[in-house]
């Protein structure tokens, strides 16, 4: 497809600040949501196998994970939402257009997830209260889950790849001259590259699991051998799961069509590659040395994802720049302080606020053997963060009233 043609189907408004940032935001945003997303697959997945599993220490270990995919479902929700946004602003052309090819999966996808999440909930509602050790019922239920959860995925991966073949959208839209308006069809995806990014959820709950250990290891209820044991599972973890990621990753690249075959060899290929063999020695040196490393897996695993996330809007910039002569670096800037402001007010102030409460709670309530009664310090911080939200909503309905009246 022509780039004039392309460029007609851009937002005539304009985004209301420079779009470099929209794009800064959009690989940092994404590379959150989908450490999340990896977490709730690996953990999901953590708690079918212990499910199944006769080991004490695996049955105990499910039911911990049980409560951070549950968690984690929540939390890559909303963090989904702001990449989201920043990929419908800046490449709202491709983005759309994909969403219009496959309406009626993007429809789906909704009540697919919800399908999924209310039947990791049946499990949970199904083995609540009953005696540690004994066998789980309602086991398919979170099988469904984990199924529906890699639905979801990929769906929203065909979306990703369909974007980028702006060449072929008026073949999938209208085949031997026909008009399909149905938007039923899934045209593209690279399964490579789906499992590439769904592979990286073993090395990260790897890594969760030794962050696991070092948290509850300041408990003296806690059972030694037990978190000895889950962060040797957690450092195998992180090895397996890395080799497999690399593996992968390889063939991902040697699957990249023409038009982009040369990406496989640049730089930003290198730079990921070395980020993920380095977190594949850390793997290898936590099962050494696992007192020594604490939170650091954690954060470094955190780190290697930022990194791909940044080679991955690489691949994407040299796809619609380089092979379409799309810029979104030139989009039209109609500048919009109020919303600007608002949107880093809301992110900083009121997200930073209510975030450090809910961690600080959290964080003090799971490292406080019986029951944990916040402090004054801690109580004064929920009630600014619930100040804050107040604030938020009296400003949005008072704006809204005086754009209203004017």
């Amino acid at each position: 497809m022509e780039a004039e043609a392309l460029y007609a189907l851009r937002d005539p408004a304009g985004i209301p600040f420079y779009p470099v940032v929209f794009m800064i935001l959009g690989v940092l945003t994404f590379a959150m949501h989908i450490f999340a997303v990896q977490l709730m697959l690996g953990a999901t997945g953590m708690t079918l196998f212990g499910s199944f599993a006769g080991h004490d220490h695996w049955r105990r270990l499910s039911g911990a994970m049980l409560d951070v995919a549950k968690i984690s479902v929540s939390v890559a929700i909303v963090l989904g939402v702001a990449p989201l946004l920043f990929v419908q602003v800046t490449y709202d052309p491709f983005w759309y257009t994909s969403n219009v090819l496959s309406a009626s999966w993007v429809i789906g996808f909704v009540v697919i997830l919800i399908v999924g999440y209310w039947s990791m909930y049946l499990y949970y509602f199904r083995n609540k209260g009953r005696e540690p050790g004994s066998i789980p019922r309602s086991r398919w239920a979170m099988a469904v889950s984990l199924a529906l959860l890699l639905v979801v995925g990929f769906i929203m991966h065909v979306l990703t790849v369909q974007m980028l073949y702006p060449e072929q959208w008026m073949q999938w839209y209208a085949p031997q001259d026909r008009l399909d308006t149905s938007g039923s069809g899934l045209y593209a995806f690279n399964l490579l590259r789906f499992l590439f990014f769904i592979s990286f959820a073993v090395p990260v709950v790897g890594s969760w699991l030794v962050a696991y250990r070092r948290y509850f290891s300041v408990r003296q209820d806690v059972d030694r051998e037990y978190l000895e044991w889950v962060g040797q599972l957690g450092g195998r973890l992180m090895q397996f799961g890395m080799v497999v990621t690399l593996i992968l990753g390889i063939l991902w690249m040697t699957s990249l069509p023409d038009k982009v075959a040369d990406f496989a060899t640049s730089p930003w290929v290198w730079i990921s590659a070395l980020a993920l063999v380095g977190l594949l020695g850390i793997g290898a040196l936590i099962r050494r040395q696992l007192h020594a490393w604490g939170y650091w897996a954690i954060g470094l695993t955190a780190v290697a994802g930022l990194v791909v996330a940044v080679s991955r809007e690489a691949l994407r910039w040299v796809n619609l720049k380089g092979v379409h002569g799309y810029n979104i670096l030139d989009y039209k800037v109609n500048m919009d302080w109020y919303s600007t402001i608002l949107f880093f007010a809301t992110f900083a102030i009121v997200g930073g606020s209510v975030l450090a409460y809910l961690i600080t709670v959290a964080w003090r309530a799971g490292q406080t053997e019986g029951v944990y009664t916040p402090g004054p310090v801690v109580r004064r911080m929920g009630a600014i963060s619930a100040g804050l939200i107040v604030l938020w909503i009296v400003q949005y309905f008072v704006v809204g009233f005086v754009v209203w009246a004017r």
